[in-house]
């Protein structure tokens, strides 16, 4: 999908980099394209079109989470929609898994610690999964998709499967039903 390179191996566009993770498709961008720090507190752009390449995901819908310290959501994802992720207040440790068959990396997957300041945000495609647990109270996360939401085009994956080799970097204390079955297996 984006494939200019910027220094250091990170993807630029205009005034924004990017970066891929280990897994290809999933980006982290470095820094959100307007920030601005003075007396009265701050100013951030959390997404400006224009930062990002042509043939970028267009999104149609925001969506937030609040969370306690210890909530884990997810993993879940679907075949079509772009996730774009970041943190608004607190901390999460968000997991990404791939989840398409056809993939030479299904089944493995990447983390990134996002908080309100280091403002990372990650780009996530279709056919991933992903899921985040709250580090703080009053974890704010925030995404944008480019599809409407739809749970029953979803897919869930067990946060503790062995197989997917995730370590959380705290025991979770809050789980959904949905999230904590065993049964929502890799290969589901």
């Amino acid at each position: 999908m984006i494939t200019k390179l910027g220094p250091k191996g990170g993807m630029e566009t205009g005034h924004e980099y990017f970066q891929y993770s280990c897994m290809n498709g999933v980006i982290r961008v470095l820094r959100p394209p307007t920030f601005f720090h003075d007396a009265r507190g701050e100013y951030v752009e959390i997404f400006n079109e224009a930062q990002f390449p042509g043939d970028a995901p267009r999104f149609v819908c925001d969506d937030i989470s609040v969370s306690r310290k210890g909530a884990l959501r997810g993993i879940h994802g679907d075949e079509k929609t772009w996730k774009l992720v970041t943190c608004l207040a607190g901390a999460f440790y968000l997991v990404v898994v791939c989840h398409d068959v056809t993939s030479k990396m299904y089944g493995q997957h990447a983390a990134f610690t996002l908080n309100a300041v280091n403002r990372l945000q990650v780009l996530i495609p279709p056919k991933w999964g992903n899921g985040h647990l709250a580090l703080e109270d009053g974890t704010i996360f925030f995404y944008k998709q480019s599809q409407a939401y739809d749970r029953a085009g979803q897919f869930t994956l067990y946060w503790n499967n062995p197989a997917l080799g995730i370590h959380w970097p705290m025991k979770p204390t809050i789980i959904s039903a949905r999230d904590d079955n065993p049964e929502a297996r890799l290969n589901a």
